[in-house]
């Protein structure tokens, strides 16, 4: 079977098409469908279905490409096509999916999902928030770019990241160092994201300042954090003891984040998950938010979120 497809302006065939075609190398192997250029139109070969799915979504594409300036890279077309899977098209523009967060005069870093959008409008409406779900969704980096912005338009003084001190299933063994290098090994993707958004040289004079304040978990016990974003990452470590503790610090006009992927805990066996508790016992409070992401909001390496795909199912069997 084939199907033609009109083309109206010529800058929309170049971002459709991206670069050495990538764009439409992919929407062939997700749909298995053949498309040729010719002139003013598109020519799709393949099965009925296949070839119904395929111009959907490059229909879609071509009526969200409005602008000389528009743009679809790899990251975007992969998004997409999961999104067009989910039948989710119609919630996502490619411009500006609803919110953008500004972290910087120059960056400005927004949600690529229907669950990321739900997870920044939950950070913003909401003191409390938990975030669950696979890696590579997210959670942990918006959490960050909230924060960030938070903190450039006056809405807290300070960021405080934190997260539990334990290893990922292996030995580190002894570590040289005073204490801050001891522990930096544990921090470092809360660093990786900082120095994604930030300029260096403001990170450490923030740091120096107390204005971010990186620690782990432990040296949360017996404070009140008023004036801050505090986001405690890796929850899935934290003991029930852990999760109350840090819960519990939470000061006024402060604001706190929680992430975690209950599949990928650390703890000794039998011990009781602290986030699994919270999830049941907070769950009916107003003011704080749980937010559940899935493989579907995976934007790391496209074979991430298939990865995640097929341990769900071997979980299952």
């Amino acid at each position: 079977m084939e199907k033609i497809i009109k083309i109206d302006f010529p800058h929309k065939l170049q971002a459709l098409f991206g670069t050495y075609d990538e764009n439409i190398k992919s929407i062939e192997r997700e749909f298995k469908v053949k498309i040729t250029l010719r002139q003013d139109h598109l020519r799709l070969k393949g099965t009925a279905s296949n070839i119904n799915k395929a111009s959907r979504l490059i229909e879609y594409l071509l009526d969200n490409l409005c602008f000389e300036n528009s743009t679809i890279n790899r990251k975007d077309i992969h998004l997409i096509i999961n999104n067009f899977k989910d039948k989710k098209l119609n919630k996502l523009n490619i411009q500006d999916i609803s919110i953008t967060t500004h972290v910087s005069k120059t960056k400005t870093i927004g949600p690529k999902t229907k669950g990321q959008r739900e997870y920044v409008e939950a950070i913003k409406n909401y003191d409390v928030v938990f975030s669950i779900g696979p890696a590579g969704t997210g959670k942990t980096y918006l959490a960050m770019a909230c924060a960030v912005e938070a903190l450039n338009s006056h809405k807290v003084r300070r960021i405080i990241l934190t997260r539990p001190a334990i290893e990922a299933g292996e030995s580190l063994g002894f570590l040289p160092g005073d204490m801050y290098e001891k522990i930096s090994p544990y921090l470092r993707p809360l660093y990786d994201a900082l120095y994604d958004m930030l300029e260096a040289d403001t990170i450490e004079k923030y740091l120096e300042t107390g204005i971010i304040e990186v620690a782990p978990l432990a040296y949360m016990r017996g404070r009140t954090l008023n004036d801050a974003f505090i986001i405690l990452d890796e929850a899935q470590n934290c003991t029930a003891e852990q999760m109350k503790m840090f819960l519990t610090r939470l000061g006024f006009d402060s604001k706190a984040v929680i992430t975690g992927d209950i599949t990928q805990s650390d703890l000794p066996e039998g011990k009781p998950l602290g986030l699994l508790q919270a999830q049941e016992i907070l769950k009916d409070i107003e003011g704080i938010k749980f937010i559940y992401l899935s493989g579907s909001d995976v934007v790391r390496h496209a074979l991430v979120q298939k990865i995640i795909e097929a341990y769900e199912k071997s979980s299952h069997r």
